[in-house]
């Protein structure tokens, strides 16, 4: 009963996904290939939802954010973490042009619609709250809540490193299998080096920073976009 919990819990964001994506397609009576420049904002409004839901759970254990995913002060030199904030961008980007190569045979692959401009104002809103709460919501649910309460090790490893791959291919909701593929495989390897790393060091300042720091990157690049 408490492993099926839980992975209600870690399917929590793909059913958001699923339910948000389809009752804006409902509401705005178009397609969802022709939402699909709207993803970042879902991201947020699914960031808060996930947020409101650990804070509910941790509340009845009496225990904070901080405790939760064991944020302190790190015991890795600045150098370190730096050294590892890159090879955690570096993995991320072979990552995803060797999924792109896997499933489309296009080496590099890059799926540009992810780029689509918005509203220039939401862009520009939406700089200071996707990448802010995207790193507080998955890791704090992928990481801090869900490794800390498996107790095999390759299964605490390994099942939050699926689901936290497996909701990117719900971002933007789109039933193309192949789509999909390429966003699962694109993310499984550094999913799976941030929940071993969680795992072995129980220190989250070098994968909190380094996923800060892509996301900040992405909705920059929409926002240039969508001021063009």
């Amino acid at each position: 009963m408490k492993n099926l919990k839980l992975v209600f819990i870690l399917s929590f964001r793909i059913i958001l996904f699923i339910s948000v994506g389809l009752l804006l397609s409902l509401v705005s009576n178009r397609s969802l290939s022709n939402l699909n420049q709207w993803w970042s904002i879902i991201i947020s409004i699914v960031n808060f939802f996930t947020l409101i839901m650990l804070y509910r759970l941790i509340k009845k254990e009496n225990m904070s954010y901080r405790k939760m995913i064991n944020w302190g002060k790190s015991n890795l030199k600045m150098s370190v973490i730096v050294f590892y904030i890159f090879l955690i961008i570096l993995i991320g980007m072979i990552g995803m042009f060797l999924a792109g190569f896997l499933v489309y045979g296009d080496f590099p692959y890059l799926a540009i619609f992810m780029i689509k401009p918005i509203p220039f104002q939401l862009a520009l809103i939406n700089i200071f709250i996707l990448p802010l709460t995207t790193t507080l919501a998955e890791d704090g649910l992928y990481l801090g809540y869900s490794v800390n309460r498996i107790n095999n090790k390759w299964l605490a490893i390994l099942l939050p490193a699926f689901f936290y791959a497996l909701q990117h291919s719900f971002i933007p909701l789109l039933f193309d299998f192949s789509y999909m593929s390429y966003r699962f495989l694109s993310f499984l390897p550094l999913t799976i080096i941030f929940t071993f790393w969680y795992y072995k060091k129980r220190d989250p300042v070098p994968i909190m920073i380094s996923h800060f720091i892509i996301n900040i990157g992405t909705v920059i690049q929409i926002a240039i976009a969508s001021a063009n």
